[in-house]
C-alpha cells in the first residue's frame, strides 16, 4: 500500500508544482497508510471541536503533548486533504480547520528544539509552513482513488458530481476516458 501512496503522493506534489523534502513526501505516505487503516488512536479529528483538542494537546506535557499535537496535525491534514467537501458540508469553516492543523504542527515541531534555539527545517516545521499545499496533494491524491474506484453508472455519476463540487482536473481526465468531457462556460457546466 505504501508504494501506492508513495506514488500517488509523488504523482500529486509534480501536478501541482510543489517540491517538497522527502521527510515531508514519506510523511505525508504514513499519514495516508495510517488512515487506510483506522485505528483508535488515529480515530477522526473531527470526533471533537478541534479547539478543545487543541486546548487539550497544549495542556499536557512531555510525550503526551507531542503525540496529541501530532495526531491533531495528522487527523486534520488527513480530514480536509482527503475529504475536504465534507468538512465544509458539516459548517465547518476550511481556514479555522487549516490554522488548527497547521497550529499543532508548529507546536509539535517547537517541543523539538531546545528553549532559545531557532527554528530548524524539520519534517513538522515543514508541513506547518506548507500545510494547504500538503492539503491540496491528498486533496489530488484522493481524487485519483476515487477516479480508480469509480465503476458503472452510479460510479461515473459520483465522479461528475465530484467534479462539479471541485473542478479536479485528474477527475475531468477520468471523466474523459470515459467519453464524458466536462466543460465549465459562462453560463454554467456543458
Amino acid at each position: 500500500m505504501s508504494d501506492y501512496f508513495m506514488s500517488a503522493v509523488g504523482d500529486a506534489l509534480r501536478s501541482r508544482k510543489i517540491e517538497a523534502s522527502a521527510a515531508a513526501s514519506h510523511y505525508l505516505v504514513g499519514v495516508l497508510c495510517d488512515y487506510a487503516h483506522p485505528s483508535e488512536e488515529n480515530e477522526s479529528a473531527f470526533s471533537r471541536p478541534l479547539a478543545f483538542q487543541l486546548h487539550d494537546a497544549l495542556e499536557a506535557s512531555g510525550v503526551t503533548r507531542f503525540k496529541r499535537l501530532r495526531a491533531l496535525g495528522d487527523g486534520v491534514l488527513y480530514g480536509v486533504g482527503f475529504f475536504g467537501g465534507h468538512v465544509e458540508l458539516r459548517g465547518i469553516n476550511r481556514g479555522y480547520v487549516i490554522r488548527v492543523g497547521r497550529a499543532a504542527y508548529d507546536n509539535a515541531s517547537a517541543m523539538l528544539r531546545a528553549p532559545g534555539q531557532r527554528a530548524t527545517h524539520d519534517v513538522l516545521t515543514e508541513l506547518a509552513d506548507r500545510f494547504e499545499q500538503f492539503v491540496a496533494v491528498l486533496n489530488e491524491v484522493a481524487d485519483g482513488a476515487i477516479a480508480k474506484g469509480a465503476q458503472g453508472q452510479r460510479g461515473l455519476i459520483k465522479l461528475y458530481e465530484r467534479w462539479l463540487e471541485t473542478g479536479s482536473s485528474k477527475i475531468a481526465e477520468e471523466l474523459g476516458a470515459r467519453g464524458l468531457v466536462p466543460q465549465r462556460g459562462k453560463e454554467g457546466v456543458h
